[in-house]
């Protein structure tokens, strides 16, 4: 991104009449063609993906023509179902159609027969409430103890939480919902154990937010607190910071003006890194707390063998892990002065 606007050699304004070049657009037509470029190849691994995703679910006992069967059906009425579903077409043939769809929005069919992208519409904005809220914390949480951490190096506070971190991100998040719950909704009663939904689909109340954002950002806030802290301490050792430190400048100023510029990359790598951490956590946080999201979602179309729920779900937040890391991208390329 921090590219010279015109060519080397050639002065400002030359080279058209009127001193009007096209050389100060090129680096902006040059990011455009690298942003294009980065998208292509992870658009090229989700496709992978979700051609791996067929062929596993393929491979499972059993399909979705006898997994929705109802009780007393017929052998020839499931294989009637079977042919209604394509299930009876090679698995490359219903992946190609499949994605065909894709690009306009089309997620299929489900084995029940309702549109893929209706039965995503209602839960997919709970996913990525909890997910967002869950990164927000994240990111507040593990800046300021990362950060508390880094003012001093070796000290009490740094030692302290250094082990936390390390401790907490090992801990799975079924874990430490099943202990949030026990301690804050059956033991002190403050918060609701299960999310209830309103007549739009959404959480209730905010309380029922509460355990599963907490359930979720946990491990993230030990994984990116370690980062933060060796981002920061790395930085810490750069000549300009030395030179503010022997200027007098107060620890807090050097940490925020000096050194904490220089690690926005390695953090924001980190945190978008925990984006799909995040929302491959939802699906279990949701499971634990009854929450209304894709983890039911999901959990049921795994029940039913049903592809194009799960390769919708799959295609979705894929598409938001793609946008986040794009974004850790543009961050760190802008910090670092350099480009994509």
């Amino acid at each position: 991104m921090a590219e010279p606007l015109t060519d080397t050699g050639r002065q400002p304004g030359a080279g058209t009449a009127g001193g009007n070049s096209s050389a100060p657009s090129r680096p902006w037509l040059l990011t455009g063609v690298r942003i294009l470029g980065v998208l292509a190849r992870r658009a090229l691994l989700l496709a992978v993906l979700l051609a791996t995703l067929f062929a596993a679910i393929e491979l499972l006992p059993g399909d979705a023509a006898t997994a929705t069967a109802e009780r007393g059906e017929s052998a020839a009425d499931v294989a009637e179902r079977r042919a209604l579903l394509g299930l009876d077409r090679p698995v490359a043939e219903r992946f190609a159609d499949w994605m065909t769809g894709l690009p306009t929005g089309d997620l299929g069919t489900s084995a029940r027969g309702e549109p893929v992208a209706d039965l995503l519409a209602r839960p997919f904005p709970n996913t990525l409430l909890l997910g967002g809220l869950a990164l927000l914390v994240t990111l507040i949480a593990s800046m300021t103890l990362g950060g508390w951490a880094a003012l001093r190096p070796g000290g009490k506070a740094d030692r302290a939480i250094s082990g936390s971190a390390t401790a907490v991100l090992a801990l799975p998040e079924f874990v430490v919902g099943v202990a949030l719950v026990l301690v804050f909704a059956q033991w002190l009663g403050w918060l609701p154990a299960v999310t209830l939904a309103d007549s739009d689909g959404a959480p209730a109340s905010w309380q029922m937010l509460v355990l599963p954002v907490v359930a979720l950002s946990i491990p993230q806030i030990g994984w990116n607190t370690r980062i933060v802290r060796a981002a920061l301490g790395d930085e810490a050792k750069a000549p300009h910071v030395e030179t503010a430190v022997l200027d007098g400048l107060p620890s807090h100023r050097v940490l925020v003006h000096h050194v904490l510029p220089g690690a926005l990359p390695a953090i924001a790598a980190g945190l978008a890194t925990s984006t799909g951490m995040l929302l491959g956590g939802a699906v279990v946080v949701e499971t634990i707390f009854n929450y209304p999201g894709l983890g039911a979602v999901l959990a049921g179309a795994v029940t039913d063998r049903d592809s194009p729920v799960i390769a919708g779900v799959v295609a979705v937040t894929g598409a938001v892990i793609t946008g986040v890391l794009l974004l850790a991208d543009l961050v760190r390329a802008r910090a670092s002065g350099g480009s994509l």
